[in-house]
């Protein structure tokens, strides 16, 4: 349950402030305002299989005799093995060999391979609480900022000054302030919003910006829309994405917290870099073309382009809820078409458990598709189903640039996972059906 007797916020003595600049105020201990650069506490850090071993490397350099030693708050990592598997090769396993005995040797907590995505594993066990500062070793830790906490992505190096002595320095981000209007509706997700957003304002238009979500329509999102537009901020160059605490922060967090925790609200008089407004109820499906998240158009704007791989999964396409969404049009649409691969990862155990329980899971595979163990998958391209080469991919993540998915000869579409579901039965994405 909240509580306002932890962690209290710095003294608000200049002017109203934006949640990224309440947040890194209390992590500096000191009143910050955007621009400010900053030594914050770390209340938590994440660190994966691809950036563990780097840190790990720098970490060393630092220390005169040249060992490696403890790091400085154990208790406030988490090491995530969840980009490499079986088929990573020796190398990559190694690599994730080294982080895990490491995390043994100083009681870190780790999310071993097939427990699923770090992101998402932090968020599910209660590692991410409103008001605090996570940094992840992976530019996507912005999706924390759905749980009103300031969440951002960091390099091996400042994880490697993290093991030091527990601390980040950056510059306190002026913030992009997103006002939600109304609900979506029809067949519109909050996938669609977020590639909205990519087609508004760019790859790079909020570059070192914070958006913070705001307006009626952010009571009509769940949980899971709240990671996904969170997770998706980063690929328009933004700090962090944040989003208000309130009921459906609290309901989310109920069972999961382990402790109290203090919510962070915008004050009326905050200043803002830019606004913006959307409403809702315009959003409609759209489709990532390939190979940037921002060439984005209309799905029924998309001349029909045959599919070979459709992709339902990642971190910000692998929740429960995005495979009710999936299967239901799959199911009502008769099946995946033939030639056409349907692959399943789930971002975590407890999805993956969630499914079966459900009976999802059998249902996919009755459909005939591919379902792959927790984990990054072939988002990244480093371990599940590589696609071939000249092949269509239709995937659920949220990059698509080129080699994105182990292949720089493929060819990868970015939709929400109805999208990405009529195009399995259709064995083709855009065109009139759409």
């Amino acid at each position: 349950m909240p509580s306002h007797a932890e962690q209290s916020i710095p003294a608000m003595n200049i002017r109203g402030k934006t949640m990224a600049e309440k947040l890194l105020s209390r992590a500096a201990g000191r009143d910050l305002h955007a621009g400010a650069v900053a030594v914050c506490e770390v209340d938590g850090a994440m660190g994966t299989d691809g950036s563990i071993p780097m840190a790990l490397d720098y970490f060393q350099d630092m220390q005169d005799d040249g060992g490696l030693p403890a790091p400085a708050r154990p208790d406030r990592l988490a090491f995530a093995l969840d980009h490499y598997g079986p088929s990573s090769g020796a190398r990559a396993l190694q690599l994730q060999e080294r982080a895990r005995r490491y995390a043994h040797a100083h009681a870190i907590r780790v999310f071993e391979v097939g427990e699923g995505i770090g992101h998402q594993r932090m968020l599910e066990c209660g590692r991410v609480l409103p008001g605090l500062l996570i940094a992840g070793a992976d530019s996507h830790a912005v999706s924390y900022g759905a749980l009103n906490a300031f969440g951002t992505g960091i390099g091996s190096s400042d994880l490697a000054g993290i093991l030091q002595c527990n601390q980040l320095w950056l510059k306190v981000p002026a913030s992009l302030k997103i006002t939600l209007l109304g609900a979506l509706r029809g067949q519109a997700s909050a996938k669609d919003v977020a590639l909205t957003l990519a087609r508004r304002l760019g790859a790079d238009g909020a570059s070192y910006l914070a958006l913070e979500f705001d307006g009626p329509g952010v009571a009509t999102l769940d949980m899971d829309d709240r990671i996904v537009l969170a997770n998706m901020s980063v690929e328009m160059g933004a700090k962090a994405g944040l989003f208000p605490f309130d009921a459906t922060t609290q309901a989310y967090l109920e069972g999961r917290a382990g402790r109290p925790y203090t919510p962070v609200h915008a004050d009326a008089d905050a200043q803002y870099a830019k606004t913006l407004v959307l409403d809702l109820a315009e959003v409609v499906p759209q489709v990532a073309l390939p190979h940037r998240v921002d060439q984005v158009v209309d799905l029924l704007e998309v001349p029909a382009t045959a599919i070979d791989m459709v992709y339902l999964g990642t971190c910000t396409g692998g929740r429960t809820k995005d495979y009710r969404e999936a299967l239901e049009v799959l199911r009502e649409g008769g099946g995946v078409a033939a030639g056409v691969r349907l692959i399943v990862t789930p971002a975590s155990e407890e999805v993956r458990a969630e499914l079966q329980s459900s009976g999802m899971l059998s249902a996919f595979e009755a459909l005939g598709a591919e379902v792959q163990a927790p984990g990054c998958g072939a988002c990244c391209g480093t371990c599940g189903s590589i696609p071939e080469d000249g092949a269509r991919v239709v995937s659920t993540a949220n990059r698509n640039f080129k080699g994105r998915m182990g292949n720089s000869q493929a060819h990868i579409y970015l939709a929400s996972p109805k999208a990405c579901a009529g195009a399995a039965v259709r064995g083709s994405l855009g065109g009139a059906a759409a």
